[in-house]
C-alpha cells in the first residue's frame, strides 16, 4: 500500500476570497435553469439525460472570469448550484411520471392526477434537493477527499475547488 500524499489545497484557510455572492447564486441558478431545461428536454425525448457538472465549471470559469470578474470560489459556487438545478429536474422528469403510472386504480384509471398540481411537484423537488444535498455532505469527505489522489475520473477532481493544488494560479 503506498502512502498517501498531504493534499494541499488551492486555496488555504488563510486566505480571504470572495465565494458566497449574489453574482455566484444567480449565474449558478441561471446555468440551473439553463441545463435543468435541456435536461427535462433530453429525458422526456430520449429517456436519458447526460450531467452538466463539466460544461457548466466550464461555462463558470470563462463567462464568468472575462465577464463578472469571478474568484475560483465563486465559480465553484456557480458550477455547484448549475448542476443541483440540472439534477433535480433530472430527478423530477423520471420520478414523477413513474408515481402517475404506479397509481392505478382496479379500472385503470390513474388515483395520482389530483398530485400534479404545481405545488405539490415544487415541494417533492425542493424536498428531494434538500435530501440529496443532505447526503452528499457526509459523504464528499470519504469520496472526494480523501479519494483525491485515487479518482480514476475526471469529474471528481475537476468540481472541487481544493483540486486546482496542482495548476497554476490564475
Amino acid at each position: 500500500m503506498q502512502p498517501q500524499k498531504e493534499f494541499k489545497p488551492y486555496i488555504s484557510a488563510t486566505d480571504s476570497m470572495a465565494e458566497f455572492t449574489l453574482k455566484s447564486i444567480l449565474l449558478g441558478s441561471m446555468f440551473g435553469i439553463i441545463f435543468g431545461a435541456s435536461t427535462v428536454y433530453l429525458a422526456l425525448k430520449a429517456g436519458l439525460t447526460v450531467s452538466a457538472s463539466i460544461p457548466i465549471a466550464v461555462l463558470a470559469i470563462s463567462i464568468g472570469r472575462k465577464f463578472f470578474k469571478t474568484t475560483i470560489l465563486e465559480n465553484n459556487i456557480i458550477q455547484t448550484t448549475g448542476s443541483a438545478g440540472e439534477s433535480i429536474a433530472s430527478g423530477v422528469v423520471f420520478t414523477l411520471p413513474a408515481f402517475l403510472f404506479l397509481s392505478v386504480n382496479e379500472s385503470g384509471i390513474s388515483n395520482g392526477i389530483q398530485y400534479f398540481e404545481y405545488w405539490t411537484i415544487f415541494t417533492l423537488a425542493v424536498l428531494g434537493g434538500m435530501l440529496g444535498t443532505l447526503m452528499m455532505i457526509p459523504l464528499r469527505r470519504s469520496l472526494i477527499v480523501k479519494e483525491h489522489e485515487t479518482l480514476p475520473y475526471p469529474e471528481g477532481t475537476a468540481c472541487l475547488p481544493g483540486s486546482y493544488s496542482r495548476r497554476k494560479r490564475w
